[in-house]
C-alpha cells in the first residue's frame, strides 16, 4: 500500500465527518450511563436516547427499545435492492468512574490530552458508536449494504436482557454480517482482528466462622476469624508462580503472536521488579488460560478499625474462562476448590454474579479477508494482527445462537493504553479515524462480495 490510500475519497469524506462525529462522541461521554447503578437509571435512559438521536440524524430510522432491562437501540437504514444487511453493534452503557481523585480530569467531561480524548465511554463502547455513525456518513446518499446499527444498553453488567431483546426483535436484527466494534487492537498505529475472547463468570463468595464479633484480645489465637479464614481460602486460588490453582478449568496454548516483555512492562504498567504471574507465552496467559481476579473484598476498613474478631468476611471474584470452557463446568470446579480448601469448618456461602461463555470467532475465508483488507487499507498499509482478547463479550455467543448463518467480525477501537474500566479512560485519536475509514470500507468490500455470491456462513462457538 502506499501514501495514496489516505487521500482515497472514501478517506476525504471519512476526515470531512470527523469533527462532527467527535464533537457527537464527547456530547455522548458527558452522560453518565452506569449501568451498574440503579442511580443512574434515568441517565442511562438519556443516552440511549441521545444514541438513537445521533443514528436518525445519520440517515437510519432509530428507536430505542427494551425488554425489562435497561433501553438499548435498533436503527435501520436499506441499501440498494439485493444488497447484503450488515449489522454494526456497540453499547453505550459504561462503567461506574471510581474514585475522581484518581483521574486527571473530570471523567465524564471529554478531555482532549495531546493525542488522545480522555473520559469515560471515550473508548469502551460510545466509541464504537461513532465508527458506525462515521462509517455510514463517510457513504453519504450511497451506502453500499443495508446497515442495522444495535447499541446496547446492559453491556457492562453482562447483557442480562439481550437474548430476550435479541428474540424480540430477532426479525429487524436479522443480517449476513456482524460487526462488534469493542475490542481492542494490538498496538497504537497496528489495527487487529479479534478471532477469540474469554468467558467470564463473578462469584460472591462468603465466609461465616462466628455468629458474632470477639474481642480480638480475649479470643485471639483460639477463634478463628472470618477475614483470615478468607484470605486463606482466596490465596489458594493460585499457585506460588501466580498461574491458576484449580483444577478442572480449561487451558490451553497456541497463541501466533508474542507481546514483548519490554513492551508488555509497560503497556500494563508493572512497577520496577514486579514480575509477570502465570506460565507459558504472554499472549497465551493473557488470551488461552484463565484467570482469577478479586475484585472487590467486604472487610473493616483501616481507618477505624476496632481490635475484634470479624465473624463475616465476603469477596467477588471475577474468573476469565479460557475458549473451551463454560461457566456451569467452571463453577462447579470453583466451588469444589473451595469447599476443599476452607480451614477451619468455617461456613460457605457462594453466590452466582454474571457469567458469559468464552468464543472462538472465525468467520468463512472471503469476509475475514474483506476485514483484514478494510484494516489494512485504513492504516495505510500496516498489516493487521489476528489477537485474542484476554475481556469478554457475552453477545457474540447470544448472536451465534441466534444467528448461526452470519459471519461475525470483532474489530477495535481501543489500544493497550486505552484503560478501559480505569481511571482515565482514553482514546487514541489517530486510532479512531482509522477504525472509522475500516469500517467505511469494510461496508463497501461486503458489498462487493454479496455481488460474487461469497457471503456465508459463520464458525464462531
Amino acid at each position: 500500500m502506499t501514501s495514496t490510500v489516505q487521500s482515497s475519497p472514501l478517506s476525504d469524506r471519512v476526515d470531512a465527518v470527523l469533527p462532527k462525529v467527535l464533537a457527537d462522541l464527547a456530547a455522548l461521554v458527558s452522560i453518565p450511563s452506569v449501568s451498574s447503578s440503579p442511580a443512574h437509571e434515568s441517565d442511562v435512559r438519556r443516552s440511549a436516547e441521545a444514541s438513537a438521536s445521533l443514528l436518525e440524524s445519520a440517515g437510519l430510522s432509530a428507536e430505542v427499545v427494551a425488554v425489562g432491562g435497561h433501553p438499548s437501540v435498533i436503527a435501520h437504514r436499506a441499501g440498494p435492492a439485493g444488497a447484503p444487511t450488515v449489522l454494526l453493534y456497540a453499547h453505550h452503557d459504561v462503567q461506574p468512574a471510581g474514585d475522581p481523585a484518581r483521574w486527571d480530569s473530570p471523567p465524564f467531561e471529554a478531555t482532549y490530552r495531546g493525542d488522545r480524548l480522555v473520559g469515560r465511554g471515550a473508548a469502551d463502547d460510545k466509541a464504537g458508536l461513532a465508527v458506525h455513525l462515521a462509517a455510514v456518513l463517510a457513504h453519504g446518499n450511497t451506502l453500499p449494504v443495508s446497515v442495522t446499527v444495535l447499541v446496547d444498553g446492559e453491556e457492562e453488567i453482562g447483557s442480562p436482557t439481550l437474548a430476550d431483546l435479541i428474540t424480540t426483535h430477532r426479525d429487524r436484527l436479522a443480517a449476513e454480517v456482524i460487526v462488534i466494534a469493542d475490542s481492542v487492537n494490538w498496538a497504537v498505529g497496528v489495527p487487529a482482528l479479534t478471532i477469540s475472547l474469554r468467558g467470564v463468570l463473578e462469584l460472591v463468595v462468603e465466609v461465616r466462622t462466628l455468629d458474632h464479633p470477639l474481642h480480638s484480645g480475649a479470643w485471639g489465637g483460639a477463634v478463628p476469624d472470618a477475614l483470615m479464614t478468607l484470605i486463606a481460602t482466596l490465596a489458594s486460588l493460585h499457585n506460588p508462580d501466580g498461574s491458576v490453582a484449580v483444577g478442572g478449568l480449561v487451558g490451553g496454548s497456541g497463541a501466533t503472536v508474542d507481546y514483548d516483555l519490554e513492551r508488555f512492562r509497560a503497556d500494563a504498567g508493572l512497577l520496577d521488579d514486579v514480575t509477570p504471574i502465570g506460565t507459558g507465552a504472554l499472549t497465551d496467559r493473557l488470551w488461552n488460560q484463565p484467570s482469577i481476579t478479586v475484585t472487590g473484598l467486604d472487610a473493616p476498613a483501616v481507618d477505624g478499625a476496632a481490635g475484634m474478631l470479624s465473624a463475616i468476611a465476603r469477596a467477588k471474584i471475577s474468573i476469565r474462562l479460557a475458549p473451551g470452557d463454560d461457566p456451569e463446568h467452571a463453577e462447579a470446579a470453583l466451588l469444589d476448590h473451595l469447599r476443599f480448601h476452607l480451614p477451619f469448618g468455617a461456613h460457605l456461602t457462594v453466590t452466582r454474579g454474571a457469567s458469559a461463555h468464552p468464543a472462538n470467532v472465525t468467520a468463512p475465508h472471503d469476509v475475514r479477508t474483506a476485514a483484514l483488507q478494510a484494516l489494512q487499507l485504513a492504516w495505510n498499509g500496516t498489516a493487521p494482527v489476528e489477537i485474542g482478547c484476554g475481556g469478554t463479550l457475552p453477545l457474540i455467543h447470544l448472536f451465534h445462537e441466534a444467528f448461526p448463518e452470519a459471519a461475525i467480525l470483532v474489530t477495535g477501537v481501543e489500544d493497550p493504553d486505552t484503560r478501559a474500566h480505569g481511571p482515565n479512560e482514553s482514546l487514541h485519536l489517530k486510532d479512531f479515524r482509522n477504525a472509522c475509514l475500516a469500517e467505511a470500507h469494510l461496508l463497501r468490500l461486503l458489498a462487493h462480495l454479496s455481488g460474487c455470491g461469497q457471503l456465508g456462513g459463520t464458525e464462531a462457538t
